[in-house]
């Protein structure tokens, strides 16, 4: 898949200011910049989102990684891997995220965000009472709130980079441990 609009130039500044938070500019926003309402209103939505504090970093990373895995945005689970290491999450269980299901890495709390995850992520959403009374026992209602609604923001950017053909850039080579490839029985999934 190749990006499905042209690169547009981005002002200088938020140029710079990417390469020095990520060591590049990242796609989604070289695709969204033509139109530079829409990629200011998503990336401050998705600073907003990042300075949430009630749930686990860690379950949200598992979260977006999960959604990633399941939408096929090569991106987002590069990104999503590469910023784990940057936040000094398990990298060793963050590499195990598309194929959480086969792994043995993860708690039970960390398999229950991951399924709701998956579950926020189908078409119709599959979230059953039973997880939801699970997770909300676990993390109290804050995290759950915060929980769902990061699940639907990450469902928001994992579905608009996929749609424009934003593809993995190469951010989660600079990790030290691979990231796991998703099980072909689950569907595919561009490796990163």
């Amino acid at each position: 898949m190749a990006l499905r609009v042209p690169k547009a130039e981005i002002p200088t500044e938020l140029s710079e200011s990417m390469i020095e938070r990520f060591g590049a500019v990242p796609e989604p926003v070289r695709a969204t910049w033509h139109n530079p309402q829409v990629a200011t209103a998503s990336m401050e939505l998705g600073s907003k989102v990042g300075e949430w504090d009630a749930a686990d970093e860690s379950l949200k990373s598992f979260a977006h990684m999960a959604v990633a895995a399941q939408v096929g945005c090569g991106f987002c689970l590069d990104i999503g891997y590469f910023q784990a290491q940057h936040q000094n999450l398990d990298l060793t269980k963050a590499s195990q995220v598309p194929r959480w299901r086969a792994s043995e890495v993860f708690t039970p709390a960390e398999r229950d965000v991951m399924e709701y995850a998956e579950a926020m992520t189908n078409t119709p959403p599959t979230v059953t009472d039973e997880l939801s009374a699970r997770l909300l026992d676990r993390l109290g209602p804050a995290a759950m709130v915060e929980l769902t609604a990061f699940i639907a923001f990450v469902n928001f950017a994992t579905r608009c980079n996929t749609a424009l053909g934003v593809e993995s850039q190469g951010f989660s080579s600079a990790c030290a441990v691979p990231l796991a490839t998703r099980p072909e029985t689950l569907g595919a999934v561009t490796p990163v």
